[in-house]
């Protein structure tokens, strides 16, 4: 193997020893495989590749100080999974079957778990897709489920550092009564275009207003968005953004730490109001906002005039971190330690 450069990891593939998959045939969910090749046998007439029946998950397992592996909230990665196979009807995966996955392609590829100083961790991408080959728009009735894990550095090549974010009206990110709440693929299909005119503009993404009314924040492409104001956690409720899990998590610990979490409509004005902000997500973590620049309204907003993150979104940077890689107790119930 060769020697990988832990602390320079940037956020993409890298190829590993193993990955595990279950076969759904005959209404039932088969025993789970280990394969050691990356693969896919897949018939020209699968409905994932037709009618976009394919959805995924983002998790991460942490090696601590004390050399022990730990991976974060499983169990709610599993519930968002299920959430999505009912949005786009595909056969449920059980919370037990998903578990029994993560934690053996966990241990298989233990090797590509970084060590605890190189703030890196091991990404586990869990993928779900129709297989069945058919013409007719219809549901599959044969799927296929994949772990594979792959090393990975921070998602924002700048790391825990404020970056500018822009406001592109004329782009949505998904329908408020469509898929935007599932973890489907065509949601960052439909966000490609934007992100791309984004990031040669020299922002790190966009952040999308609602597609009904364009008047209430919705989320930043990749993560969901909060703001921070007289010790209140303030993040979007809205029926297109999909529930981040590091957000949920966040709004547990900022109760915890004696504030007010508000989950509700943010209508773009009150941007102005926010001493910081922040996107966050399993790939992001939290990554603190520098400004908004509003285009059409020629508009900015403006969070970090020193490109420091905020005292707040520090704290729960780091209070989230440490739970992830055991430095502080995990008095949420949030860990599975792989034994």
């Amino acid at each position: 193997m060769e020697t990988i450069d832990w602390s320079n990891l940037s956020f993409g593939y890298m190829p590993t020893d193993y990955n595990v998959r279950y076969t759904y045939k005959n209404n039932a969910w088969g025993d789970l495989e280990i394969w050691d090749t990356p693969d896919i046998n897949l018939h020209m007439a699968a409905t994932c590749l037709h009618y976009g029946q394919e959805g995924f998950e983002g998790l991460k397992a942490f090696r601590g100080k004390d050399g022990r592996i730990r991976i974060f909230r499983l169990e709610e990665n599993a519930a968002r999974l299920q959430s999505t196979c009912r949005g786009i009807m595909m056969a449920e995966l059980s919370t037990e079957k998903f578990k029994e996955a993560i934690v053996t392609v966990v241990k298989k590829n233990e090797r590509f778990v970084p060590p605890y100083e190189s703030g890196a961790s091991l990404y586990i991408r869990p993928l779900l897709i129709g297989t069945s080959a058919q013409v007719g728009v219809k549901p599959s009735s044969e799927y296929l489920f994949v772990v594979f894990v792959t090393p990975v550095g921070p998602y924002f090549k700048e790391g825990f550092k404020p970056t500018p974010m822009v406001i592109l009206r004329q782009y949505d990110r998904a329908a408020p009564l469509g898929t935007g709440i599932y973890k489907v693929g065509g949601n960052y299909a439909a966000s490609l275009v934007a992100g791309e005119k984004a990031h040669a503009m020299g922002y790190s993404a966009v952040l999308y207003l609602d597609a009904k009314e364009k008047k209430y924040i919705d989320e930043c492409g990749p993560a969901n968005f909060f703001g921070i104001r007289d010790n209140h956690y303030i993040t979007p409720k809205s029926s297109s953004i999909l529930p981040s899990i590091t957000n949920k998590s966040l709004m547990k610990i900022a109760d915890s730490m004696g504030m007010i979490v508000e989950q509700r409509r943010v209508p773009e004005e009150e941007l102005e109001t926010f001493e910081e902000a922040g996107a966050c997500g399993t790939a992001a973590v939290i990554s603190p906002i520098e400004r908004i620049d509003d285009l059409d309204a020629n508009k900015s907003y403006i969070f970090s005039k020193d490109g420091k993150p905020g005292v707040i979104c520090e704290k729960l940077y780091n209070k989230l971190r440490a739970i992830q890689y055991g430095d502080e107790p995990d008095t949420f119930g949030w860990i599975t330690i792989v034994e």
